[in-house]
Formats: structure tokens, C-alpha cells, sequence
């Protein structure tokens, strides 16, 4: 049975990612900071499907060494690693010359540096395999500035360049890199945003086109996957 490790998992693209993983034969690593969110998926999903290794464990990946201890158990569970899907993430939206202090350095933490450091501690198993496949959860906010864009936006297009540099320094490994960059896509988030539903995508869209670009023949890379809704960012 293939294995993967979602980050993020309980809610939106992360979820979603990770119930088609699921029914399509994977067993999943997930992390989420709210342990509850966790309890009730990892029971749910192990009713749905009993032949799975569910590994559920709560994670604020915002703090370096729970970066590590989780990574460290994932590899204790599983010997071999086929997905890794960085989805872990935050988003505050903000001015530049008024946002919060801290602001920045928050948001690096979650969007970046998490997927940099569990990136690196699980990098020598997939290597190890020697085939694999990694998703960056970016965003369109990787690709251009934005009203309010704030130190979100820094961080999504750092997250970016680190993609396009893992891609490069893996191309003769047989591991694959793919970017996701996404518009506006329906999490329970959004709920209390006044916004219509009906004006983003929904999640299960996104886990679509992740399960595709997957399933394509090894000679094939997808570098960065965009997405937007049909009547444009909001």
C-alpha cells in the first residue's frame, strides 16, 4: 500500500487531498494543530477505510521542533514515502507598512520554513525509494501582488522559489515537484467572509487535479498546477 503525509489535513484543500488519497488505496500521515479536528477524521476515515495506516497526530508546524517530532514518527510508521504534500498554512491578510509586528515572521513559519524543515527530514526516505512525488500548497498569491496581500503573499512566493529550487536540485532523483497555485477555494474559513459559495472553487477541485498530475507517466513533471475560480480571483 502506497503512503503519503499530508499536512493540514482536517480542513479544505488538505482534507480533500487527503480522502482521494485515501480512496484510491493510500495510507496517510496527517497533522493538524486542533487535536479534536484530528480524533474525529482519523475515526471517521478509519471506518470508511479499515485497510489504511491512518497516522494522526497533532502538530503546530509553525514550531520548528514539533516540525521534526512529527517527521520522526511518520518515519517510524512508514518505511517507504510516495507523497508528500505541504499544505500546512496560515493566511492573515494585511498592509506591508501596517500589519502587525510578528506578522511576517508568523506566516514564514507556518507557509515556509514548516515545509522547508519536514521537507528536508523526509527528502532521504523518498530518495531512498528512488521515485516520489512533492506538493507545495502555494497559491496565486505566489505569482503576483495583491490589495492586502501582505506578508502572505512574501510567504507564498517564497514557497514558490523554494518548489522551483527543490525541483531543480531533484530532476535526476526521479522525484517529482509540483507547485499548486490556487485561487479562492471554499473552506469552512470562509464561512463568516459574507462571500458566495458559489464564487470560489471547492476543495475537492484542487484534489482532482493533485490525484491527475500524480498519475501521469514518470517522464511527465507538472511544474506548478494554477487554478482560479471561472469568474476570477476575487
Amino acid at each position: 500500500m502506497p503512503n503519503a503525509i499530508i499536512t493540514g489535513a482536517t480542513q479544505g484543500i488538505g482534507k480533500a487531498i487527503t480522502e482521494k488519497l485515501l480512496a484510491n488505496g493510500f495510507s496517510v500521515a496527517i497533522c493538524a494543530r486542533t487535536e479534536k479536528d484530528l480524533v474525529d477524521l482519523s475515526s471517521a476515515w478509519t471506518q470508511q477505510y479499515p485497510a489504511a495506516t491512518i497516522l494522526a497526530l497533532q502538530a503546530d508546524l509553525g514550531e520548528k521542533q514539533q516540525v521534526f517530532n512529527f517527521a520522526g514518527k511518520v518515519l517510524d510508521t512508514f518505511s517507504e514515502i510516495d507523497i508528500l504534500v505541504n499544505n500546512a498554512g496560515l493566511f492573515f491578510p494585511g498592509r506591508l507598512a501596517d500589519e502587525p509586528e510578528g506578522h511576517l515572521e508568523k506566516l514564514m513559519e507556518v507557509n515556509m520554513y514548516s515545509a522547508y524543515y519536514l521537507t528536508r527530514a523526509i527528502v532521504p526516505a523518498i530518495k531512498r525509494d528512488g521515485s516520489g512525488h512533492i506538493f507545495n500548497n502555494c497559491s496565486v498569491a505566489s505569482l503576483k501582488a495583491y490589495p492586502n496581500g501582505g506578508a502572505y503573499s512574501i510567504s507564498k512566493y517564497a514557497l514558490l522559489g523554494f518548489s522551483e529550487n527543490l525541483r531543480h536540485e531533484l530532476v535526476n532523483e526521479n522525484i517529482r515537484v509540483t507547485a499548486i497555485c490556487a485561487g479562492a477555494t471554499w473552506t469552512r474559513s470562509w464561512e463568516s467572509a459574507g462571500i458566495d459559495r458559489s464564487r470560489m472553487m471547492e476543495a475537492e477541485d484542487v484534489a482532482e487535479m493533485v490525484w491527475a498530475t500524480y498519475n501521469l507517466s514518470s517522464k511527465a513533471d507538472v511544474e506548478t498546477i494554477i487554478m482560479r475560480p471561472t469568474t476570477g480571483d476575487l
